[in-house]
């Protein structure tokens, strides 16, 4: 999202892998002790895909302003889907996703209830509230067994709906977001690095890298890691895989992702809070770079998100959904798979 952020506006370079031995692609390292306490570096400046914006690229936002959508764009607010319904029920050895708004997701795999990026707040810093309500009441939802967290802006890491969860809920966070956690009380709290796991009861959470950054202050920049997360059901005969990307622009990253996970069966991918682009593109997919991404990982489906409930960014509020059933169907892939769900609506495979 665009609050306490922006988009880096200079040309793309590639970053260094990250340290350690990168494994073979297909191959998996050994998962990683959980809750384990690790010294990390003080910056993850070098994994940036593109440098920080300077002053001209502001001086710019700030004489176009162009931060949210005109009076038209506006008035698709009434039309977003949103139709919220109870979580269905699961039969053995099936996966499940319900999509609560932005890049909340429930995701039920390998006998866990995982939340993405949970939001249940009605407003996020410096944003208006939410045009659509949250999908799944938190009353409505099971026990949560785990919550993966992409990165700590804050429209992903919502410390008020973090409060609503028992203290030894295990989070699953980017490589030097643990203190943040471990200071507001949870005590199994896992940082992992890009390319690196750890499993939680028959479940793998694998997590990787995104075209993104991070900042949650003004003295914070890019000292915690940002990324997406692979679950696996590992128990499964056949083991379901959900790709969760977090928060990302487009970039080489989605097809070394794909190589070094084949067989994805879901990909929850973003594709708003995109415009203006020259501002955005670095670090926010566009509708058609997100289908492209869904290419590049290999994933058999894919689940939109990132769009319909905040204000974030210029473009009008319905576009996001029109521009990836367009670019979908351009790229000659089956309707079916195209899991464009309503706020508070469940896909099951």
């Amino acid at each position: 999202m665009r609050d306490q952020t922006s988009a880096p506006a200079a040309a793309p370079r590639r970053p260094p892998q990250p340290p350690g031995t990168a494994p073979r692609p297909g191959s998996r390292p050994a998962p990683r002790p959980l809750g384990e306490r690790r010294l990390w570096p003080r910056s993850f400046a070098d994994r940036l895909t593109t440098p920080m914006p300077g002053l001209r690229a502001y001086a710019r936002l700030a004489r176009e302003g162009a931060f949210r959508p005109g009076p038209d764009g506006l008035r698709g607010i009434p039309d977003l889907p949103c139709a919220p319904a109870p979580l269905p029920v699961l039969a053995p050895g099936t996966s499940c996703v319900t999509w609560a708004g932005h890049a909340s997701w429930v995701v039920r795999t390998g006998g866990l209830t995982v939340l993405t990026d949970p939001v249940w707040s009605r407003r996020i810093l410096a944003t208006p509230a939410r045009m659509t309500p949250v999908g799944v009441p938190w009353e409505d939802l099971p026990p949560v067994d785990a919550v993966v967290i992409s990165h700590n802006h804050y429209d992903h890491l919502d410390a008020p709906t973090l409060r609503r969860l028992p203290r030894h809920t295990p989070l699953f966070v980017p490589a030097g977001l643990g203190r943040w956690c471990r200071r507001r009380g949870f005590a199994r709290v896992t940082e992992l690095d890009w390319w690196e796991a750890a499993e939680l009861d028959g479940v793998r959470f694998d997590f990787v890298p995104a075209h993104h950054w991070s900042k949650r202050t003004l003295l914070d920049t890019c000292r915690s890691l940002w990324g997406g997360w692979i679950l696996t059901d590992t128990r499964s005969p056949a083991p379901h895989r959900l790709y969760f990307a977090g928060d990302t622009g487009y970039g080489h990253w989605f097809a070394e992702i794909g190589r070094r996970h084949p067989g994805i069966d879901l990909a929850l991918l973003p594709i708003g809070a995109y415009a203006p682009r020259w501002w955005l593109r670095d670090v926010h997919a566009d509708p058609e770079e997100a289908v492209q991404a869904c290419i590049d990982v290999g994933a058999r489906r894919m689940a939109p998100m990132h769009w319909g409930t905040f204000v974030l960014s210029a473009e009008p509020v319905t576009e996001p959904l029109e521009r990836v059933r367009a670019a979908w169907d351009r790229a000659g892939l089956s309707r079916d798979d195209l899991w464009d769900l309503p706020i508070g609506a469940s896909r099951c495979w």
